[in-house]
């Protein structure tokens, strides 16, 4: 498994992960398909700029156009203050194989070795067993059951954190 910058190309991708009920059923559904190309293209220049780590995650070097997913770190303003936020997709025929524990690792890893981000917040559906298990496999502390706003829409999630300078596990 390797990980790569987001590139324009990358649209059939967003679409299979952001545009499809079964991908989206714990994002609150899928989300519109129009405009999907300029997200990309946004998600790119950030990348490009170092701004966000946003990772397509290749699950075999050999072949370097098949992406698995996404897992993504970023900052944003909360209420709180700067937030910095990690979160990851895995495409249905490549879930059950470790890839999104693995991609999520080594961006925190990355995140850890740069001394960058500093506390991680991951913010998964309070139903989504395999997110939630990543975040409890890889260090991540138990902070609150809440609600948080994702795509305008409203959505159940538990709140983790991870200081992936003393708290990531070991790979």
């Amino acid at each position: 498994m390797q990980l790569r910058d987001v590139v324009p190309e990358d649209v059939d991708a967003y679409v299979r992960m952001r545009c499809d009920p079964v991908m989206t059923a714990d994002l609150g559904g899928p989300l519109p398909q129009e405009g999907m190309a300029d997200k990309v293209r946004r998600d790119a220049r950030d990348a490009a700029a170092d701004v966000a780590w946003i990772k397509m995650i290749v699950p075999d070097a050999a072949a370097p156009g098949v992406v698995a997913g996404t897992v993504t770190l970023w900052s944003h303003d909360s209420e709180d203050g700067p937030v910095s936020e990690i979160g990851w997709m895995v495409l249905p025929e490549y879930q059950g194989r470790g890839l999104g524990r693995r991609a999520t690792h080594s961006l925190l890893e990355r995140a850890r070795d740069e001394d960058r981000w500093g506390v991680v917040h991951a913010f998964p559906a309070t139903g989504n067993a395999a997110s939630n298990g990543i975040c409890r496999s890889l260090g991540f502390r138990f902070v609150a059951e809440g609600e948080v706003t994702f795509a305008g829409r409203v959505l159940r999630c538990n709140h983790w954190s991870i200081d992936p300078r003393t708290d990531l596990t070991p790979a």
